[in-house]
């Protein structure tokens, strides 16, 4: 077992009572240390499994600054790491990072979400996922009508979350509040992304 591999095992019943899941460990060196990355979400194994339609908060500053107390706390406590020091970073997954599984793509209903598939590449609203399913609403271009798309998650490659600059009336959800207006950089925007840095250890 690799050492991300153990630390995960060791953090993931630590994060569970804090409703959270370990989403990615990664070991890197950093000079004479090394860098522990380990990236944390919202555990959604209680959503009701009827229920494929309503949004995820994402996680708070708060949750993950909870998230790195009990995380730099266990690795503390445990000799996982051994003696070498190092230093620990942990976020939440930002904009960008890909969705492969389904909770990663559940997460994310609401949300403007490019999904490369076997047939192709189609970005459109995420409203709804499924046990087996997706459904995505696809806005209408010069060339072609608005449509609802539903693909079968095993054909499903991968998804990514889009930065979106504006979203005119007809596209707000009440579930998901007013027009959200960014001027961040869509190939670099990680303001999903909250994360907490500890000290060397």
């Amino acid at each position: 077992m690799s050492t991300a591999q153990e630390i995960r095992a060791t953090l993931e019943p630590v994060l569970a009572p804090l409703g959270l899941v370990v989403e990615d460990v990664s070991v890197s060196p950093a000079g004479k240390r090394r860098l522990v990355r380990v990236l944390v979400d919202s555990d959604i194994a209680d959503l009701d499994v009827a229920d494929t339609t309503s949004a995820v908060p994402p996680l708070s500053l708060d949750a993950v600054a909870d998230a790195t107390r009990a995380v730099s706390d266990e690795l503390d406590a445990s000799d996982v790491m051994g003696e070498s020091p190092y230093v620990l970073e942990v976020s939440s997954p930002g904009v960008g990072r890909g969705l492969t599984s389904r909770d990663q793509l559940r997460r994310q209903v609401g949300r403007l979400v490019e999904v490369a598939h076997q047939g192709g590449s189609d970005t459109g609203r995420l409203v709804e996922v499924g046990a087996d399913s997706l459904t995505l609403e696809v806005a209408a271009t010069k060339k072609t009508p608005a449509r609802r798309l539903t693909l079968e998650l095993d054909t499903v490659h991968r998804g990514t979350v889009q930065v979106e600059f504006k979203r005119s009336d007809a596209d707000t959800d009440p579930d998901l509040g007013p027009d959200v207006e960014t001027d961040a950089d869509p190939d670099t925007d990680e303001s999903d992304e909250t994360s907490a840095l500890e000290g060397d250890h």
